[in-house]
C-alpha cells in the first residue's frame, strides 16, 4: 500500500470517529460509505442583493441570514459546510420521517422570512429597499443516499456520488424560488400516504432532472409560499383561523424616565449587568458605537448568549428597539422587542416582547416551565431597569 493509500485510509477512519457510528449495512464495508440525509437550504436572490445593495451592512445581513438557517436546526443535523448562500446539513443513519422533515422545512422558512420582514420594516432604509428589490427567499433540497465522511485537517468533508447529486439539484427546472425538493432517494424510505398527508397544505408535483455524468434524477417538489400565512405580520382572517399564533412572552412596566432616556439605558451594553436579571458580564467592542448591526455577548446564569442590535425606530408616538438573540439553547432564533411609549416628559411605558420560533424540547412540561422562567426573567429585569432609572433621592 502506497503513501497516498495510507493517507486515504487514515482520513476514512477519522471520518468514522467524527461521525460516531458505522453503517449497519455490511455491504458498506467495501466502500466506506454510510447512509445519510443531505439537506441544503439555499438563499434565492442572494447574488442580486450583494451586487445591488450599496450599503455597508449588506454583507452582515447575509451573515445573519446564514446564522438564522443554522439556528433553525431542529432535527439534530450537522453542518458540513457553508457555501456562500447555502448551508449543507447532513444526518447519518436512518432517514427522518416526512413529518419531521416538513416541520424542519417549516421552521427554517418561517425563521428566515420573519427576520427578512423585520429588517424590511424600516421603509426609509436603503438596505430595506435593496432587500425588497432582491426578492430574497429560500429553497430547500433534500436527498437520502450514501456518503463518505473524511477528516481533512480540522475540517469534516462529505464525499461521494450522492453529495454531487444534491448539489446539482440546486440547479433545476422548477419555476419560482421558494420550494422544498425531495428526491426519489428520500421518498422511497417513506410511506406514500404519509407523504401526501404531511403536504396537505400545498401541492406535491413530480419532476425529473437530467445531468451530465449523473443521468436522470427523479424528485417531487412543493411550493413553500402557503407558509407565508404563518408569518408574524398576517392578516386578521388568518389570525382568526388560528394560523398566525405568535410564539411570544410579553411583559410591561412603567419607567420613571423619558422614552429617549429609556432607550439610552437599554442600548448601553455596559449597563446590562446592572439591570438584566442573571447577567454577570457583557463583552463588546468599545470602539464601536451602539448602532444596528453591533453585536455583543452576555454571561447569563451558567451560560453565554450572543445578541445583536437589529433595529431602532424612533417614531413620533413610540420608540422600538429590536435585538436578535443567538445561542439561546432552548429558544433558537429568538428576538427581543423593546417598545417605549411616552406617558409624559419624565415617565414612559415599556413593553418587552420575547419572540421565539420554537422551544427546543419535545416535552410539554419542560416547554411550559421554560416559558414561565422567561416571563419571570423579563419581569425581574424590568423591575431592575426601573430602579436603575429612578432619580436619586436628595439627602
Amino acid at each position: 500500500m502506497g503513501l497516498l493509500d495510507d493517507l486515504r485510509t487514515s482520513r476514512r477512519r477519522t471520518g468514522y470517529r467524527v461521525a460516531g457510528q458505522v453503517s449497519p449495512d455490511t455491504s458498506a464495508a467495501t466502500d466506506d460509505t454510510q447512509p445519510a440525509l443531505l439537506f441544503i437550504p439555499d438563499i434565492s436572490g442572494f447574488t442580486r442583493f450583494i451586487e445591488e445593495a450599496e450599503h455597508p451592512q449588506a454583507p452582515h445581513l447575509v451573515a445573519d441570514l446564514l446564522e438564522i438557517l443554522v439556528e433553525a436546526n431542529i432535527m439534530d443535523l450537522e453542518v458540513a459546510e457553508i457555501q456562500g448562500d447555502a448551508v449543507l446539513f447532513y444526518r447519518l443513519g436512518e432517514p427522518p420521517s416526512v413529518k419531521e422533515l416538513v416541520e424542519q422545512c417549516r421552521r427554517i422558512f418561517l425563521d428566515f422570512q420573519n427576520y427578512l420582514r423585520l429588517v424590511a420594516r424600516d421603509s426609509d432604509s436603503e438596505l430595506s429597499a435593496a432587500l425588497l428589490d432582491s426578492g430574497m427567499t429560500l429553497k430547500i433540497v433534500t436527498h437520502y443516499g450514501r456518503v463518505s465522511v473524511a477528516q481533512i485537517r480540522q475540517f469534516t468533508r462529505l464525499l461521494g456520488h450522492d453529495v454531487i447529486v444534491v448539489h446539482r439539484l440546486l440547479k433545476n427546472t422548477i419555476s419560482g424560488s421558494e420550494y422544498v425538493l425531495m428526491t426519489e432517494g428520500y421518498l422511497r424510505t417513506q410511506d406514500p400516504a404519509e407523504v401526501t398527508s404531511c403536504f396537505s397544505w400545498t401541492r406535491l408535483q413530480d419532476s425529473v432532472a437530467t445531468y451530465e455524468y449523473i443521468g436522470e434524477v427523479r424528485y417531487r417538489y412543493a411550493y413553500l409560499t402557503p407558509l407565508r400565512l404563518l408569518l408574524d405580520e398576517t392578516s386578521a382572517a388568518a389570525d382568526q383561523n388560528g394560523l398566525a399564533r405568535r410564539c411570544a412572552v410579553k411583559v410591561r412596566r412603567m419607567l420613571p424616565v423619558s422614552a429617549a432616556a429609556a432607550l439610552r439605558l437599554i442600548s448601553n451594553f455596559r449597563l446590562r449587568p446592572r439591570w438584566m436579571q442573571g447577567v454577570t458580564a457583557a463583552y463588546y467592542d468599545v470602539t464601536k458605537a451602539a448602532r444596528p448591526g453591533t453585536s455583543y455577548k452576555l454571561d447569563l446564569y451558567n451560560g453565554q448568549i450572543d445578541l445583536q442590535a437589529v433595529q431602532s425606530i424612533v417614531a413620533q408616538d413610540h420608540i422600538e428597539h429590536v435585538e436578535k438573540v443567538s445561542h439561546f439553547r432552548l429558544f433558537p432564533n429568538a428576538l427581543l422587542f423593546y417598545y417605549l411609549e411616552a406617558v409624559d416628559t419624565q415617565n414612559c411605558l415599556i413593553t418587552v416582547e420575547f419572540r421565539y420560533g420554537h422551544i427546543a424540547s419535545p416535552t410539554r412540561l419542560i416547554r411550559r416551565g421554560q416559558l414561565r422562567r422567561v416571563r419571570r426573567w423579563l419581569g425581574h429585569s424590568l423591575r431592575n431597569l426601573s430602579q436603575l432609572g429612578a432619580p436619586v433621592p436628595e439627602v
